[in-house]
């Protein structure tokens, strides 16, 4: 009888991992709340109306659709029971042999609740269209509201690489879209704030690319504010720890990220933010069973002392290491002996990168660091690869080519009830 094998969560891990699993060797379960894999790294184009979202967003059915030993359950995990070996999820319990969890990672608003409950986050295919759909619509506010000050500006929280791309996005737009679809707003009036907590911009990256980013930003109109944290929003105005208020109906959340855990796991093997400790083969500590991949997983090497960072590769090589491991453990008949031979996962970190905006982009890379139009072109080709279908790749390049030829897209479309 095959062995059952359950992965919560189809992300980039999770994915990898069922995808180098051998065909027909597993009973395969993937339990996911939505029904379709995501590419976050293209969430704010989607917000900017530069793409449309289903060229981020793949089916996950369609993309096993060839695989017999695979079956897709939508549902939340509530649970994992270890000694019964089950999850509970909101469509019932499932046993498992092997469990994968896989489920990535959600906003953190360091609990605000009042931030939590006014402001918008961009971690999912969703979230990006209600961003498009707010900032849309408040711009035809602004052509007949009375008090228009908060619906001028648009506050980014979180100077990361998504905070960044993003707030170029919207500095793109507002300069080059603005003036074509809404010539009666005063876009001397619109302003785009980028606040981030630590001292630079792109904290992740080389001093060179922190200093290119917040110089390019400010050179296209973003107004950037460093050492910065945001105290309280309530829908209206934003109130800054150094007592300045801004006022926005506008506000996008990007400062943080917390880990999607599961009840279940001991609080001892948990982190404050939500990962899970994990040992070299990603199995969960206290568990001899599960296993933990990608962004929710905290794994500690000697490289990688605070554990890697939540990146797409870091996702991708541990989906794939675990399913090489996965097949070592089932097909020993000693598991002492087989542990020996399991392959011990690190990251090896190629380089990082973020995109500013046409043109302006900067590459980290372990032998050289690179900006602007090279950078740019090198940013658009690797993530064209790394999106599944050929299909949407052309869509994405043709949307790219377009934008860049004409400067507007015919995607800004607000879909929301009429209500």
């Amino acid at each position: 009888m095959k062995k059952r094998i359950i992965v919560a969560g189809c992300g980039f891990g999770g994915l990898q991992f069922v995808n180098h699993l051998k065909k027909n060797q597993f009973d395969i379960i993937i339990v996911d709340k939505v029904n379709h894999h995501q590419f976050p790294p293209l969430f704010y184009q989607v917000a900017a109306s530069q793409i449309e979202p289903s060229t981020v967003s793949f089916p996950i059915r369609k993309i096993f659709q060839k695989r017999r030993d695979v079956r897709i359950r939508l549902a939340s995990v509530l649970s994992v029971n270890k000694e019964q070996n089950f999850i509970n999820t909101t469509i019932g319990k499932f046993n498992y042999d092997y469990l994968v969890i896989s489920t990535g990672t959600s906003t953190n608003y360091y609990g605000n609740s009042k931030v939590e409950e006014n402001a918008m986050g961009l971690k999912s295919t969703y979230q990006s269209i209600n961003v498009r759909n707010e900032i849309l619509h408040n711009f035809e506010k602004l052509l007949y509201a009375e008090n228009k000050e908060g619906l001028y500006n648009i506050v980014i929280v979180g100077g990361g690489a998504t905070g960044v791309e993003l707030a170029g996005a919207f500095a793109e737009m507002t300069k080059e879209i603005l003036p074509k679809d809404y010539p009666n707003i005063e876009k001397a009036k619109v302003n785009v704030y980028l606040l981030e907590g630590g001292k630079n911009t792109l904290s992740n990256m080389s001093s060179y690319a922190q200093k290119y980013s917040q110089q390019q930003l400010q050179k296209m109109g973003v107004i950037v504010k460093t050492s910065t944290f945001v105290k309280d929003y309530d829908g209206k105005v934003v109130t800054l720890n150094s007592g300045e208020l801004i006022l926005s109906k506008n506000v996008i959340w990007s400062a943080g990220v917390v880990g999607n855990t599961i009840e279940g796991i001991p609080e001892e093997f948990v982190l404050p933010n939500g990962r899970i400790r994990v040992d070299r083969i990603n199995r969960v500590e206290g568990f001899s069973n599960v296993f933990a991949i990608g962004d929710v997983a905290y794994m500690e090497t000697d490289k990688y002392p605070k554990g890697h960072p939540q990146l797409a590769n870091v996702a991708i090589g541990q989906g794939k290491n675990l399913a090489r491991n996965i097949h070592k453990l089932d097909s020993a008949s000693n598991p002492e002996v087989s542990m020996k031979e399991l392959i011990q996962y690190e990251y090896k970190n190629l380089g990082t990168m973020a995109t500013i905006g046409r043109n302006k982009a900067v590459v980290d890379l372990p032998f050289i660091k690179f900006k602007g139009n090279l950078a740019w072109f090198v940013w658009m080709f690797l993530h064209l690869m790394l999106i599944l279908s050929v299909r949407n790749k052309l869509v994405v390049f043709i949307n790219w080519a377009w934008n860049y030829v004409t400067k507007n897209n015919s995607l800004r479309l607000i879909i929301k009830d009429s209500d």
